[in-house]
């Protein structure tokens, strides 16, 4: 199948903590949760992706089981494939690190594989996947952390802005956010409890009519989200139109444009970004 494959890391002198990888029928994306010094872990967030990611992609293309007539996956074989790959890569460092503290390695994920006439999806956290057809483009995305986000910044804040009094009530919103990570009642990411895969938004639909797919991560994804240089429809047609790379590249040059975030308020100045393609019978290689 005819997968394109794109990605930068947010800065030359950090490792990339994103991992995509695809096979002739599946592919896999996933977004490093970037650790803090004391995260128990004393591999780091990319050497966890890389081994997550291939194990998740070796589970997810073995996988077999045709969707349902409403399309969800009966027995949720996505969901499978993402529980034990969470559950090995997890063995590979449990006598070496701490895998019980909130802070350990863990990525977002998306997974799309190709099944007889469905395409069959898996989207946990806040990367997306954007598919495109005769009627426009459709998201597909699982919402808890930016719901979690909107709920949060309802709260008035309590300082002035520009003072350092307000540059820590930011980074204890950011903690706070933190806090809900991968705990009953909060949002998941795929780390060392396999629960997560339930958290995760899979099901499957037809794919004929399916003009293509792109699966992006935050750091893409915020040419629409936060940049506003598109909708999800533009986004996607830029990425399939032109490549995968050309959205990374429009969006380097945004946060090029607003380097200290005045206009376009964002955690991290540049972030990494990777996207993936997908378009039927389109001769890529």
């Amino acid at each position: 199948m005819p997968f394109r494959i794109a990605t930068r890391p947010g800065s030359s002198d950090r490792e990339n903590e994103d991992f995509a990888a695809a096979t002739d029928r599946t592919a896999v994306l996933l977004d490093g949760v970037s650790g803090r010094p004391g995260n128990g872990c004393v591999h780091g967030v990319a050497w966890y992706t890389r081994r997550l990611g291939g194990l998740l992609l070796a589970a997810a293309d073995a996988g077999s089981g045709p969707a349902a007539d409403d399309g969800s996956e009966p027995g949720s074989p996505l969901r499978e494939a993402l529980a034990g790959a969470v559950e090995q890569a997890s063995s590979l460092h449990a006598e070496t690190c701490d895998l019980t503290r909130q802070e350990s390695p863990s990525a977002t994920a998306v997974v799309v594989r190709v099944h007889g006439d469905r395409l069959e999806y898996l989207v946990l956290s806040d990367s997306v996947l954007v598919v495109t057809g005769s009627g426009g483009a459709r998201l597909f995305a699982e919402t808890r952390l930016d719901d979690l986000r909107a709920e949060l910044a309802r709260a008035p804040y309590e300082t002035e802005p520009g003072t350092p009094a307000r540059v820590e009530e930011e980074d204890r919103r950011r903690h706070e956010i933190r806090a809900h990570r991968n705990v009953d009642g909060g949002f998941w990411t795929a780390g060392s409890d396999p629960r997560a895969a339930d958290a995760a938004l899979a099901g499957s639909v037809p794919i004929e009519g399916v003009c293509g797919f792109v699966a992006m991560t935050d750091g893409a994804s915020r040419a629409v989200d936060v940049f506003g240089a598109h909708d999800w429809d533009s986004a996607a047609g830029m990425a399939l139109g032109r490549s995968p790379r050309a959205l990374i590249d429009q969006v380097r040059s945004l946060e090029s444009a607003d380097p200290d975030g005045l206009r376009f308020p964002r955690g991290k100045r540049s972030d990494d970004a990777t996207v993936v393609t997908w378009q039927p019978d389109s001769g890529q290689g």
